[in-house]
């Protein structure tokens, strides 16, 4: 009798609008946290202040830190880590596969070996150590686009045969590029950096937010918007891919063609993000689980939460990278991996003790 209460009664979540505003609450919580913590500390009423107020003269050293050098990077963190999210979630549902991540095809791994190449050329040579490696000039997020969106080609060519593009040939090709790339990478680590440029390399390889600036910020800001607002519009055709190849071409959807403008477009919204931010993992495999235990599978509702709770998770991974070793800064795909892994650990039990008791 208890299984079969399990069995038919849905479990209850609380209202979308609701996990909405939480998540806002929390995103604007992690920001204001963001530019108030770290090695010089201001009071969280005195950052408030000072936003309120805008940059310009007259403001003071406390100014200078909170918009020059705070707010480029929780703008980006909140920007990347929402976008990762929104990807994650919209990829999940293209491979109907709740382990599939934003990196699935390439992106990371093209987007690495390209920035890599750059900085051991010499074109990002004068980033500081501790950084991204990003703050070397434009040319390092260039390369790191242009090498993305060579690695999205690639597998592309290589998954389609005879005119068709099946899901399992992607994933098969994505894999086999990123293994390529990421063994490129590692070969001109190893043969050609010098000493000086490995720590740059090593923290743009796991990702970072430190060489954020504030006139890079508009091209990821634009992509994520128009990305967001486009996929949310697509939202019912992604519910339809719920239901199976065979069930959404009976309610008149072009499963096939749709997948295959959808992947480019999240591949195209990763590698703008991945050229700024390096390769945040787990942001994209994690928080749209956890949106999905929030409010469920309809995309509608599901993609508006996960990109907030993306930026919640990477503001907050952020500060933990930035101050829990000061003055030393930890890449923050560290902090991820090791905040995400437990947590996803426990989504993954959680949710298997729940389609047990429902058998």
């Amino acid at each position: 009798m208890a299984r079969t209460a399990a069995r038919t009664v849905p479990r209850s979540r609380p209202p979308v609008a609701l996990v909405l505003l939480l998540l806002t609450t929390a995103l604007v919580a992690s920001a204001v946290a963001g530019l108030a913590l770290g090695p010089v500390r201001i009071a969280p009423g005195q950052v408030l202040d000072l936003v309120l107020r805008g940059p310009g003269p007259g403001g003071g050293a406390f100014a200078s830190i909170v918009w020059d050098v705070r707010m480029p990077r929780v703008l980006l963190g909140a920007v990347v880590g929402a976008g990762l999210a929104v990807a994650g979630t919209v990829l999940q549902a293209l491979v109907r596969n709740q382990l599939a991540d934003p990196f699935l095809l390439g992106a990371s791994s093209g987007a690495s070996a390209g920035a890599v190449l750059v900085i051991v050329l010499g074109a990002g040579a004068g980033a500081g150590a501790g950084t991204a490696g990003i703050a070397g000039g434009a040319g390092v997020p260039a390369a790191a686009f242009a090498g993305s969106m060579c690695a999205l080609v690639a597998v592309y060519a290589m998954a389609r045969r005879g005119g068709t593009m099946t899901t399992g040939r992607l994933i098969l090709a994505g894999v086999a590029v990123q293994y390529v790339l990421s063994a490129l990478t590692s070969l001109v680590l190893v043969l050609a950096a010098r000493p000086d440029q490995v720590r740059s390399v090593l923290f743009w390889t796991l990702g970072g937010l430190g060489g954020a600036r504030p006139d890079e910020l508009a091209l990821p800001a634009a992509v994520l918007l128009a990305g967001t607002v486009l996929l949310i519009a697509l939202a019912r055709p992604l519910d339809l891919l719920l239901a199976g190849e065979e069930g959404a071409h009976t309610l008149g959807l072009d499963a096939g063609r749709f997948r295959a403008a959808a992947f480019v477009l999240v591949s195209l919204v990763t590698g703008v993000l991945v050229a700024y931010s390096g390769a945040i993992g787990f942001v994209g495999l994690m928080v749209p689980h956890a949106a999905r235990m929030a409010v469920g599978a309809g995309h509608r509702a599901l993609l508006p939460v996960a990109a907030l709770g993306g930026a919640v998770f990477l503001l907050l991974a952020d500060l933990i990278a930035r101050t829990a070793a000061a003055p030393e800064e930890i890449p923050v795909g560290v902090v991820t991996a090791l905040a995400g892994g437990p947590f996803f650990l426990w989504m993954l039990r959680r949710s298997t003790r729940t389609e047990g008791v429902a058998a």
